[in-house]
């Protein structure tokens, strides 16, 4: 198959690599990392400006009709430099469930500016007994008057620190699951930030919204969470190879540096190995977030499978070169100061992210059950 791009697409991955070397160097991500409040950073507004949030939505709501290439090649941008912008958690899976689920006057007030960057949100479906199923939640919604009460508690919610507004899950009466809208003003929550700078909170939830909250149920929304959650899994496994590109260079880069026995250890031949060993997963960890980019627009059982197998390899690639940078590095691959520390850990984090290798293949294996 061709899998060379098109003009428009080098022109789109030569415009966010030039823009990622000069906005998100060491210095500019600490800055970024340590200026976060509620209002979108200058490099967020720098992506609305190029199009960059609206490119992955379809016209019909506001996008550029962007496919899971172009995502792909965004992400893949985003992972190389670290940038520290809720791309997937802040815009692009509550974006697609807005885009799927919400009214003309919810998209006027939530979608619209979201694309424009004026505000980000954040998705509300961990819960300490969920795993990585987002179909079965503790929290409940009761009716309440013309409205809802919405109770319980979510963990884990990315993005939360800086979000708008929430879509939070929740069980309805009659036992179905229920997608709700909740404006982050006056949340009781527990604010932190995760091993990758990421930020996060616990959301303890007692409120009573309006009857327009409820922005689907049943199998509509079924089907809208497994179109996002696609959607997310492959942006996150182009985002992987990114951050994958990166720890092997500066990796191979040391090895070439550090002498030892009057020589670099690039000349011992159990570090050539080892060298290899990453690249090779480099590689193959490539070819499947590009099978995942191009999977998004199959029906949902094909989609899903060959979504799942990316997530599981390329998870467990992550793992490996993460783990491999660090013990080449030595003792200082540890350090703060020494930047692939952050690839490692933000490699070591997405495997957990919308389900681990291990959660996949059970998709996986489920898929050839009924194959066969």
């Amino acid at each position: 198959m061709d899998f060379s791009l098109s003009d428009e697409q080098r022109m789109l991955e030569e415009t966010l690599t030039r823009l990622v070397a000069d906005q998100c160097n060491p210095e500019q991500r600490k800055a970024l990392i340590a200026g976060r409040g509620a209002t979108p950073s200058k490099l967020w507004d720098t992506f609305a400006e190029l199009g960059l949030l609206a490119m992955p939505f379809s016209e019909s709501v506001g996008g550029l009709g962007g496919d899971g290439v172009d995502l792909m090649l965004i992400m893949q941008a985003l992972g190389r430099g670290l940038v520290p912008e809720a791309y997937i958690d802040g815009l692009l899976i509550p974006g697609t469930l807005l885009a799927r689920l919400a009214d003309s006057a919810q998209s006027q007030q939530w979608l619209t500016p979201l694309l424009e960057g004026q505000h980000q949100l954040a998705m509300a479906w961990n819960e300490t007994t969920s795993r990585y199923d987002i179909d079965t939640p503790q929290t409940r919604a009761e009716r309440h008057n013309d409205g809802w009460h919405l109770h319980g508690c979510k963990q884990v919610v990315i993005n939360a620190p800086g979000a708008a507004a929430l879509l939070v899950t929740a069980r309805l009466a009659d036992e179905t699951l229920g997608l709700f809208l909740v404006p982050n003003d006056g949340l009781r929550s527990h604010s932190y930030t995760t091993i990758d700078n990421q930020p996060a909170g616990d959301i303890e939830l007692d409120e009573i919204l309006p009857a327009s909250a409820l922005l689907a149920s049943g199998d509509v929304l079924l089907c809208a969470l497994g179109e996002a959650l696609a959607v997310g899994r492959a942006a996150l496994c182009a985002e992987a190879v990114g951050a994958m590109e990166v720890a092997c260079e500066q990796t191979l880069d040391y090895l070439k540096e550090r002498q030892q026995f009057g020589a670099p250890l690039s000349r011992f031949q159990v570090l050539q190995h080892r060298m290899v060993d990453m690249h090779l997963l480099l590689e193959q960890s490539r070819s499947m977030a590009i099978l995942a980019a191009t999977s998004l627009q199959l029906p949902p059982e094909q989609r899903d499978y060959r979504v799942a197998a990316a997530k599981a390899y390329i998870g467990e690639a992550a793992h490996f070169i993460a783990e491999q940078a660090i013990q080449l590095h030595g003792g200082m691959g540890m350090t703060e100061e020494c930047y692939v520390s952050h690839y490692a850990k933000r490699l070591v984090m997405f495997d957990h992210a919308l389900g681990d290798s291990d959660y996949h293949l059970e998709t996986v294996m489920a898929h050839f059950d009924l194959a066969s």
